[in-house]
């Protein structure tokens, strides 16, 4: 019985587990972006460099601080090494002169405990390589802004054009309902013999038209949501509601800026090209600093054991402090030759902030010219639509009366449902060129 209540525990648990892995999950936009800043594997590698960044500061400040080491050593000779005593020794100590006099000066048995500190008094590149690590720090997480605003926008490239498909698939819908009563009503008239087959035939030709539509635009819905739930980080078998609409982020969504000066600082990319150029100068001031001397205090304390048994040794107690300065005099020109190139990399820094400069003053500007020429054609579009409309309807009242056919009304039809294309293309694009232009200015919402 217990076996059987184990199994049923495991079965419940992996039903809910499952199900938790393949339940619906409804998202909005800011949802989706929120979503995949929290768990897109860039954004959390990203994080990850900021972790990294902080360590290595601490990193070099330790560089600065005592070292302190403690040893322990122990020798045993099984043969006392000897070396030769000089005559002039042999000869104060009364020995034969001529005769090869062997001496050690070594017991078998030494056994030495110390412990000693280091500290670094002055070192010129110290603070520059602390400096250096800060800024590496805040450029880290200028890298995590950008690939933040990087994913932010591979969201939107996934989730709005799954909004386009969404809303043609609505009016195909709309349409279908409306090509199938006309279908049905021409059939009734056509068994009343006041209608040719080909009326019929025509209009079933469009509806299975539109019905193939509808299921290429479902096929290309489900790849861009799989795109999205890529970008997220979720399991492709999630299912997945999108709850926006063009319409209601259109609504949303601010005017943007259309004059007004450009502040090429309120993008991410520019600002990692100002800290990049703070570095170079960094590397540049730490090979000027290459040849100052440097300073360093030490001090050790050993006590040492020496016996040829354990017994009848001696303990020697040795303490010392002392500075050692380092002056640099001559590497073979090694580093000067390092700063030379560090002075190249900031000319072609520099260069590559002037060159980011005018590329985002011309993305700007191609933004709003965008802006305004989708804004311009979302309302030409609303226009043909409802001009598209009122054709369609006097059409169908036309055919219905026998003074129209059924050619008139597939036609009407087509050019409806094309111009219903076109209008949510055009919202569609206005919505991608708002967002371009926030982006280009560096004041998107998401």
């Amino acid at each position: 019985m217990k076996t059987n209540l184990k199994y049923i525990s495991i079965g419940i648990v992996l039903f809910f587990l499952q199900y938790s892995l393949t339940a619906q999950t409804t998202l909005s936009l800011q949802e989706a972006i929120d979503h995949a800043l929290a768990n897109n594997l860039e954004v959390v590698n990203a994080k990850l460099a900021i972790e990294d960044a902080e360590h290595q500061i601490d990193e070099r400040l330790s560089i600065g601080l005592p070292q302190v080491n403690g040893s322990l050593e122990f020798t045993h000779y099984p043969q006392v090494p000897k070396q030769a005593l000089p005559d002039a020794f042999a000869m104060a100590f009364g020995l034969p002169p001529g005769e090869t006099q062997e001496v050690s000066f070594l017991l078998k048995n030494n056994f030495t405990a110390g412990i000693s500190a280091n500290s670094l008094l002055f070192d010129g590149t110290y603070l520059t390589g602390v400096k250096a690590a800060r800024l590496l720090r805040e450029y880290s997480q200028l890298e995590l802004n950008t690939v933040e605003q990087k994913v932010s926008n591979s969201v939107m490239d996934a989730y709005l054009p799954s909004l386009l498909i969404t809303e043609s698939i609505k009016t195909l819908d709309k349409n279908i309902k409306n090509l199938e009563k006309v279908l049905f009503e021409t059939k009734e008239i056509y068994k009343a013999g006041f209608v040719e087959q080909l009326d019929v035939d025509r209009l079933e030709l469009s509806l299975a038209n539109l019905i193939t539509e509808k299921d290429n635009l479902a096929q290309q819905k489900k790849i861009a949501i799989d795109a999205l739930k890529f970008t997220m980080n979720l399991p492709l078998d999630k299912e997945v509601v999108l709850v926006d609409d063009i319409d209601a982020l259109l609504s949303e969504a601010e005017t943007p800026e259309l004059t007004g000066q450009i502040e090429p600082l309120n993008r991410a990319e520019f600002r990692v090209a100002e800290l990049g150029l703070k570095l170079s100068e960094l590397n540049i001031e730490q090979y000027e600093r290459g040849f100052w001397p440097s300073v360093a205090a030490f001090a050790a304390y050993q006590y040492q054991y020496q016996g040829n048994n354990f017994s009848d040794g001696f303990w020697a107690p040795t303490f010392l402090v002392g500075a050692r300065v380092n002056v640099p005099i001559f590497d073979g020109f090694s580093n000067r030759s390092k700063k030379q190139r560090a002075m190249v990399d900031l000319r072609k820094n520099q260069n590559n902030k002037s060159m980011l400069n005018s590329v985002i003053l011309l993305e700007v500007e191609n933004a709003r010219k965008g802006y305004i020429l989708a804004k311009d054609r979302l309302a030409s579009q609303e226009k043909n639509l409802a001009l598209a409309q009122k054709i369609y309807d006097t059409t169908k009242i036309k055919y219905k009366e026998g003074v129209g056919s059924s050619l008139e009304v597939t036609q009407s039809e087509q050019s409806l449902y094309q111009t219903q294309q076109n209008k949510i293309q055009a919202q569609f694009d206005l919505l991608k060129a708002k967002v371009a232009l926030e982006q280009a200015l560096g004041k998107t919402k998401y």
